[in-house]
């Protein structure tokens, strides 16, 4: 014989007797107690609502029982129809003992036709309603069930939805600098080529640097300023060594806002943005000068160069980086960052960033 899998809660003694049950059984026996009371000549309400609990309790429990036993169920036999059969079977024997009680005998016929009609009635009633309320219960559990996978669905996707922006948000990153680092091995090779070894070495140990402070950073979601300080005063350093006669830099970070944090690489992406389209195009070079405040709680970054200033895009050649930046920082931050682009007050090119100024990673 082939077995389903009922897929349910596993079971648990407490929910035969939780609230939402011990709710039913009371307005079962409520009902039933005081319509048997006015149908009837010779017995009063207390005694009613005796015979009914006991009866409408059983009932309860029946269901109850079958709704948790067993786990495993044939295909071709719906627990719901179980629950209906056990209400019906257990009607009457319940009644019985429900009369039983109230009076002082097991042998209730013996007391004559009318105990045992009321009986018959009492019964025929909770076999003719049982099946109703054990239906509507079943119906109220699948709609707590239909809300429970809704929610479980809405959680999922949700989860769905955040690993997707994470990976997302991983892949910028990663898209961040790869020229910069075939660039670099290519001048150190031309001068290892020149037997300028005291400057490959310099060179060398200041990727080492970079690529120490930037590698762990990619992966990481807690980054803060003081971590991205490093990596721009390393790749800073060894733009210097490439171009010492046209590149000065300055970095100032406010105390503050050393322990902030900050989007990996959000604030490497504005210096290599300088440096790439501000001083490597300009025959004389420039300087960099990066400022990092916190005002109102939220993060003001600038970085500013003094090199040939804002070009007209050709394609995509342009924008690149500052593009792949609002989209980090909007999954980061939201609607509430920021990205601006313009010219300095003298010449050259400001970029500014502005976002809220947070502990940790704000996800």
């Amino acid at each position: 014989m082939t077995l389903a899998v009922n897929h349910q809660q596993p079971p648990n003694r407490s929910r035969l007797v939780s609230w939402p049950r011990i709710r039913l059984w009371l307005i079962m026996t409520a009902i039933w107690a005081l319509i048997r009371t006015l149908t009837s000549e010779t017995t009063g309400f207390t005694e009613w609502l005796v015979r009914c609990g006991l009866a409408s309790a059983l009932g309860v429990l029946a269901y109850g029982v079958l709704d948790q036993w067993p786990r495993r169920l044939p295909r071709w036999s719906p627990r719901w129809i179980l629950q209906l059969l056990a209400v019906l079977i257990v009607t009457p024997p319940a009644a019985y003992l429900g009369y039983a009680a109230t009076l002082g005998t097991v042998d209730v016929p013996s007391l004559g036709t009318t105990y045992r009609d009321g009986w018959l009635i009492t019964s025929f009633m909770g076999i003719l309603v049982g099946p109703w309320i054990a239906l509507g219960a079943q119906l109220h559990r699948s709609e707590a069930f239909a809300r429970e996978q809704a929610l479980a669905f809405k959680l999922r996707s949700s989860e769905l939805e955040r690993k997707a922006v994470d990976a997302r948000l991983r892949l910028l990153q990663a898209q961040v600098e790869p020229h910069f680092l075939f660039n670099t091995l290519a001048n150190i090779r031309s001068l290892v080529r020149r037997s300028g070894s005291a400057d490959a070495t310099a060179m060398l140990d200041n990727l080492i640097d970079y690529l120490s402070a930037a590698v762990p950073r990619l992966e990481a979601g807690d980054a803060t300023f003081e971590h991205e300080q490093h990596i721009v005063r390393a790749y800073l350093e060894l733009m210097r060594m490439r171009m010492p006669d046209r590149l000065g830099y300055t970095v100032r970070i406010d105390p503050a806002a050393l322990a902030l944090h900050c989007p990996p690489m959000a604030l490497m992406t504005l210096v290599e943005n300088a440096i790439k389209h501000g001083i490597d195009p300009s025959e004389t070079g420039g300087a960099v000068d990066v400022r990092v405040t916190v005002r109102d709680h939220r993060v003001q970054v600038s970085v500013a160069n003094t090199g040939v200033g804002l070009q007209p895009r050709r394609g995509d050649s342009a924008g690149t980086g500052l593009s792949n930046l609002r989209e980090r920082l909007a999954l980061a931050f939201g609607d509430d960052a920021q990205v601006r682009l313009g010219s300095a007050p003298a010449s050259g090119t400001v970029a500014e960033a502005e976002f809220p100024a947070c502990r940790g990673d704000p996800a």
